[in-house]
């Protein structure tokens, strides 16, 4: 397949439940692609459509221009770029690439993250995400960057075949933090849905006709509609995990405290999640922040 761009050699690191279908995306483009990951089966598809596979981070710096990174926590990313071990990521990745993150994770790592490509002379440019894997398959994602201007403008195209929408923020953290804006607010929205929804029940309405309503009014929103089905059938298969909610709502209420802000309601939400993950619903989606409500109710009830 003829690539549709030399300039530049892309490298992907963490091709699971989002990396994957964005990387696909770059392949179907005619883009050649170098990835890695240490899960086979989630090589498998990308390799499959071409991809090269790199023996570790340090191998795909080295040979790549423009390093996209979509990994799952403050942790691996600390590992992924303060490691400074001879085949590490930053004793190996060239001056002069682009380092693009793409993942939820605290501006405070961000910022020493910074700091260190810097050092090494690497563009980095903060560009989490808003969206489903679906809409990351169809490169319908909001894109929220900050960071090296040039960076953002030399790889518009690119980030094209990725996003609908996208938001150049500022040069620094601006958009880490607009990342944990939204999902505090998709948080907080399935803890005071999943109560709005016991009031009604409790009046004799069902959750199936609730949400109808809910859909038609001035409440309605993309992200309601969208987990309408959900709640109608009682089936929480996670899209978002309870546990991931409780991941970024770690990062919310730790950026507020960093920051010296109270936030009274994404730490009690944050507590909610804990206890629902506690009573067994972990691995649900978050939206069954509800179901648990029902539960811890009826519980209530009996005791």
């Amino acid at each position: 397949m003829e690539t549709q761009n030399t300039k530049f050699r892309f490298g992907w690191i963490g091709v699971g439940k989002m990396g994957n279908p964005m990387a696909t995306r770059l392949i179907e483009a005619g883009h050649s692609v170098t990835i890695c990951d240490p899960l086979p089966e989630n090589r498998a598809s990308l390799v499959a459509r071409g991809a090269a596979i790199a023996a570790s981070a340090g191998d795909l710096a080295e040979r790549c221009s423009v390093i996209f990174a979509t990994i799952p926590n403050d942790d691996v990313l600390t590992a992924l770029i303060l490691d400074t071990g001879d085949q590490s990521f930053l004793q190996n990745v060239r001056e002069g690439s682009i380092f693009v993150e793409m993942s939820t994770v605290s501006p405070q790592l961000s910022e020493k993250v910074a700091a260190e490509l810097a050092r090494r002379g690497v563009a980095y440019l903060r560009c989490p995400v808003s969206g489903s894997t679906a809409l990351a398959r169809n490169g319908k994602l909001t894109l929220l960057a900050s960071g090296d201007q040039t960076a953002w403008d030399a790889l518009d195209e690119t980030l094209d075949l990725l996003s609908s929408r996208k938001f150049f923020l500022g040069l620094g953290e601006e958009a880490r933090y607009m990342k944990l804006v939204l999902n505090t607010l998709v948080g907080a929205t399935a803890s005071i849905l999943g109560e709005a929804l016991i009031l009604g029940e409790a009046g004799g309405l069902s959750a199936g006709s609730m949400m109808q309503v809910i859909s038609e009014s001035a409440v309605a929103s993309p992200l309601i509609s969208y987990k309408k089905e959900m709640i109608e059938m009682m089936d929480f298969s996670p899209a978002f995990s309870v546990t991931q909610m409780m991941k970024d709502f770690t990062l919310i209420t730790d950026a507020g405290r960093a920051k010296q802000i109270p936030m009274f309601a994404a730490n009690m939400i944050l507590q909610q999640y804990i206890s629902a993950a506690n009573a067994g619903y972990a691995q649900k989606d978050f939206f069954a922040l509800f179901d648990w409500m029902r539960t811890a109710g009826e519980e209530t009830d009996l005791a």
